[in-house]
């Protein structure tokens, strides 16, 4: 097993973590265990979200039923300097008077990141809260690789994440080495793609056989939680059967995954693209209950109002059939909800 600083931070954390996505969508009692049993086995490093519905409040209760010291990470999409109010019912959810790491969430394209920056933004209610002692270190959470070359090179943050899988490669070939050059700490999200990719050898031991790099799989069950420590502690050298099912997959995945690049933007009808095309992968982490989620279920009734104009098409460079794919994204979810009633 290996250990990893993240960047100036200093923090030193297992090099495999655990992310709070999937346990909204089981029980409380199931899902305090799974958080119990991988802090346990060995992970040192919870992620989760105020926009991840109870899961600051499972990771919480499960911190109480543990004497084991973790890092806990969470983050905020506020954008103002009222992130600060934030900080606080994180700390609240969790019952913990500090966090380690706290982040911008999903600032995925320059204008957020300059409104994030600009007086009164996010920025400054996470300096205060860090002065205040809230918070140890300010971090920033984007699928932009070019909003994390720009916040790396600026130099606000201590810590990134970044969506990589071999699905989503690309981060390792300039956001990563520059993180390391300006030493800055990377935790890498998605590990299975959201959720798209099955096989859990290959996917994680791709994720962390790369230096410096912090991957955090979520887990909503004992089997998974157990599966993913399982091949983090018997080493994570890719072999050339993991070689060769990686290029299947890839080539299986082709047309169909949506890499979150955004250069199919802007949408004539204001969609959210990469949510909707995304969005069975969505569901599969945070469980139907989604429909209940404002802001997701914002996002999808815009979608709803896809013309089909095609603009979005020759954007595209991996060439995916965006507008059948939001139709057939919204079939299927509508299905989905029919049967849950």
């Amino acid at each position: 097993m290996e250990k990893v600083r993240l960047g100036r931070t200093n923090l030193i954390v297992e090099k495999l973590g655990w992310g709070g996505i999937p346990i909204q969508r089981v029980g409380e009692r199931e899902a305090v265990s799974v958080i119990q049993a991988a802090v346990e086995m060995g992970v040192d490093l919870l992620d989760t979200a105020r926009a991840y519905t109870n899961s600051e409040h499972r990771v919480g209760l499960a911190l109480q039923k543990t004497d084991r010291p973790v890092i806990l990470s969470s983050k905020s999409p506020i954008r103002t300097a009222k992130i600060y109010n934030d900080v606080q019912e994180s700390l609240k959810q969790m019952k913990v008077k500090k966090v380690n790491l706290y982040h911008l969430h999903n600032v995925s394209n320059f204008e957020d990141y300059e409104r994030v920056l600009a007086p009164e933004g996010a920025y400054e209610g996470l300096k205060r809260a860090r002065d205040d002692g809230l918070i140890d270190h300010i971090g920033l959470t984007s699928h932009s690789l070019n909003v994390l070359e720009r916040a790396i090179e600026e130099g606000h943050f201590e810590v990134i994440m970044a969506c990589y899988s071999f699905l989503e490669p690309e981060a390792a070939k300039k956001v990563f080495p520059l993180a390391k050059e300006k030493d800055v700490g990377v935790l890498a999200m998605k590990p299975y793609s959201g959720g798209v990719i099955d096989e859990a050898g290959p996917a994680l031991r791709f994720s962390l056989s790369t230096p410096n790099v912090v991957p955090i799989p979520g887990s909503e069950t004992l089997e998974k939680a157990r599966e993913n420590w399982k091949i983090f502690a018997e080493g994570y050298s890719l072999t050339e059967k993991d070689k060769e099912r990686i290029e299947v997959l890839r080539k299986e995945f082709d047309r169909q995954f949506c890499r979150r690049c955004d250069y199919c933007q802007p949408c004539t009808e204001k969609i959210n693209i990469q949510f909707v095309v995304g969005l069975k992968s969505v569901i599969k982490r945070f469980g139907p209950h989604t429909q209940e989620v404002g802001w997701m279920k914002n996002l999808i009734e815009k979608a709803r109002n896809c013309s089909e104009c095609g603009e979005c098409l020759p954007r595209c460079p991996y060439q995916l059939p965006i507008p059948d794919l939001i139709k057939e994204n919204l079939a299927w979810f509508d299905s989905l909800m029919n049967q849950e009633k």
